[in-house]
This record gives C-alpha cells, structure tokens and sequence, in this order.
C-alpha cells in the first residue's frame, strides 16, 4: 500500500508507475493503465470526428458507415463512441425495425434509401439491408427467390451510390463463438441490457453455422473495389472501437487531420479488408 511518504519521494510518472506495480497487483495496475489509455485515445479520436463532421458540412459530402455482425459484437456501443460528441443536426443513427406490411411489397432498397445521408450530413446504420444476406435467410424471414434476387442487386445497388458520390464505409464487427455467449451471459446478468437479449440471440448460438456460411456468401457476392468489406476483430471491445474510428478518419482528408496527436492508422492485426484467404475469428 502506498504511503504518504511514497507520494512526497515520487518526482515522475514513469517512477511513480514503477513504484504503484511494486507494491499493488501488477496485472491490475496494468488494467487501470490499460483503461486511462484507451480513454484517452478515445476522446482524441472523438475530436478528429468532430473536425470530420464540420468538414462534411463544410463540403456537403454524404457519408453512410454501416455495422453489421453477429448479435452481441459491439455494434451499438461503437457507434455510441462514434456520435458521442457530433451536432445531432448533422448526425444521425438508423436503426430500422422489421419492415411493415406495406414496406414488404415495396422494393427492399425502398426503407433504406430515404435514410440516406443528406448533403453535409453523417448516418450510421445499426444494421442495414444487408440483413437479408444473413439474418433473414437464416432464420426464415425471406425466401430464396428473395435472398437471391437481393444477392444479385445489393452490389449493383451500391454502385450507384457510389456513382451519386455517397460515401460508404461497410463494417463486419467480428466476435468468436465463445466470446459471444459470454456477452450473452452478461446481459442475461444485468438488470439494464436483458432488453437486448430476444430469441433470436438465442438462435443465433444454435445456427453459428449457418450463419457462417450465409456470412461467407454475402463476402463473396458483395466485396466489391468501389465498396468493400472491413472487418472488425470485436473480442476486446474497446480496441476494437478505437480502430473502427482510425479506420473512417483514414478515410477522408478533412480539415486539422491529426491535429489531436493520436494515431489514425488502423491496426492490420485487428482491421482487415475482406480477402477469401484472410484468417477470421467467426
């Protein structure tokens, strides 16, 4: 335990660090480190976001970054980092519910495309129409005609976004099998997330396969030069929210680029462009 004596003799951070590991738990000393680190990058990344989103403005570009994964895989709470400190007015987050009667006899992209971002606006997608890739066709919620009638679109769908100068940034949030029913497990625990848990979470242990192959097939259909995948390894959260938003800032030459000190160059162990031969954790 420190004395009062240790705080009056300790002149710097590093000796003070040395002497905290030499008399506490080195592995829990660590951790907290590990946490005011990632804090602190976190808030310089978050500034980089907000010379972004004025950039956008500034220039009325369209910005789209979906996030898609498996249930459990950090999806909502990076984009929570992501708009943390971002004008609403130029913001906003999509989360669309299962598509109403009338909506199932419109054309798929019909519910997606009035949620396009606006000139000088950002939109993030908590999920998005690649929902019939793999949620759908694996629990039963389209048919085949549909599942491929959509395979054969999306791509032709998202060329013209491209061409009417959208910028599309599309995110698989990667998790493990055994690290995704331990977050299960934790909701199940917490009195303010059982709302995420639903029987679909609960399929989705059962199915993993399935999954794994719908997964593989919306990769190999929809990877694309002008719209690619990156993938996301989610096991730890917090690196994986960090790299996320290098990832975007990397993106664009927005105004004060890096003024904040912090690194915008993903990480290739962790941030990976889709290739068939690339090694994935689910």
């Amino acid at each position: 335990m420190l004395t009062k004596e240790d705080f009056e003799n300790i002149k710097t951070k590093d000796k003070f660090i040395d002497l905290l590991k030499s008399k506490e738990d080195p592995i829990r000393v660590q951790a907290i480190l590990d946490s005011i680190q990632y804090e602190k990058e976190l808030l310089q990344l978050q500034a980089e976001f907000v010379d972004l989103q004025q950039w956008v403005a500034k220039h009325n570009k369209r910005v789209c970054v979906i996030f898609e994964g498996r249930d459990a895989a950090g999806k909502g709470s990076a984009i929570r980092r992501f708009i943390e400190h971002l004008n609403p007015r130029s913001m906003r987050v999509v989360a669309l519910t299962k598509p109403t009667d009338v909506e199932k006899g419109q054309w798929y992209f019909r519910r997606y495309i009035k949620e396009m971002p606006n000139p000088g606006e950002i939109v993030f997608f908590d999920r998005s129409w690649y929902n019939r890739a793999v949620v759908e066709p694996v629990m039963g919620f389209c048919n085949d005609e549909e599942y491929k009638k959509f395979m054969v679109q999306v791509p032709e769908f998202e060329h013209m976004l491209y061409e009417d100068g959208v910028e599309l940034v599309k995110f698989w949030f990667s998790i493990s099998k055994e690290e995704q029913i331990a977050r299960f497990n934790s909701r199940l625990d917490s009195p303010l997330k059982r709302w995420k848990f639903s029987p679909v979470d609960q399929e989705g242990q059962k199915r993993w396969d399935d999954y794994t192959f719908y997964k593989e097939q919306m990769f190999s259909k929809t990877h694309t030069a002008f719209s690619p995948w990156i993938i996301i390894k989610t096991n730890n959260k917090k690196e994986a929210r960090l790299e996320s938003m290098q990832y975007v800032l990397s993106k664009f030459d927005y105004d004060n680029k890096g003024k904040s000190g912090t690194t915008l160059f993903a990480d290739p162990n962790v941030v990976q462009r889709y290739h068939r031969l690339v090694k994935q954790i689910d």
